[in-house]
């Protein structure tokens, strides 16, 4: 019988919608987090009877025809880039990006990645870093006399010296953009890599036009939405249990055939 395999496909869609959705609930707290959505396919149809095909000698053609699908399909888990919530930290080495926009950082291979998780420190070497120690690209070192820190909406970086009054500029904050942002590859610690799907980056001073501004002492939140997701998951819930009871029903079916005496 097609609805065992048809209704175990739609199980296994289900399963790794709730696995998403889950991952999704994981990261409600994550810094610059952007939710992911499982998006689904119908699968090969097997074709009975084909609609439009000559059903006679006189030329009928047939107006449907007998189409009968096989299943449900992964299409793909997209990434919902969309901005996510900024609050106030008062730490003045955290950044967020309003807009479009990521922060570059330099990997230990040497490979640029993308973040925009900015809740960014020092090193003790006055180097600005991310939370794993990886630099900003550019480069910016912080002065170890500096007494304050003051980072500009467009990414210029001021410290102010122990003994002036005047701010010293130490460095320029550069922020990257993508043609399709979602098509960025995840690597965990809230970095993403570059791929042919992506695009190649546009890298720009912020606010430049099509760009975010740095909104200093401020941190993006996650852009999870909690009652969303727990509506999402109690759907999935019910959709997995519905494919469960085709197993059922089909089973029964199949018990009922083998006790014809």
């Amino acid at each position: 019988m097609r609805a065992l395999s048809i209704a175990a496909s739609g199980m296994q869609a289900q399963q790794l919608n709730v696995d998403v959705i889950s991952h999704n609930i994981a990261n409600m707290n994550t810094t610059g987090y952007k939710r992911q959505r499982a998006e689904f396919q119908d699968m090969l149809y097997q074709n009975l009877e084909r609609p439009g095909a000559t059903s006679s000698a006189s030329g009928a053609i047939l107006p449907l025809g007998i189409q009968i699908g096989v299943g449900v399909q992964a299409d793909a888990v997209g990434r919902v880039t969309e901005q996510g919530n900024i609050t106030q930290s008062g730490n003045a080495y955290d950044l967020a990006i309003n807009g479009r926009g990521f922060l570059q950082v330099t990997m230990p291979s040497g490979q640029i990645g993308y973040t925009r998780a900015g809740n960014l420190a020092v090193n003790a070497d006055g180097v600005v870093v991310t939370a794993d120690g990886y630099a900003l690209e550019p480069s910016i070192t912080i002065p170890a006399e500096a007494s304050a820190v003051q980072i500009t909406r467009d990414g210029i970086v001021e410290v102010t010296l122990t003994g002036q009054t005047a701010p010293q500029q130490v460095g320029q904050i550069e922020i990257a953009s993508f043609i399709n942002p979602a098509g960025l590859e995840a690597i965990g610690d809230n970095l993403f890599l570059e791929t042919p799907a992506s695009g190649s980056p546009n890298v720009a001073t912020p606010g430049s036009p099509g760009f975010g501004t740095l909104m200093q002492g401020f941190l993006e939140l996650s852009n999870v939405n909690a009652v969303e997701e727990i509506s999402a998951l109690i759907v999935a819930q019910r959709a997995y249990e519905m494919n469960a009871r085709v197993i059922t029903a089909a089973d029964e079916m199949l018990q009922a055939t083998t006790q014809l005496r």
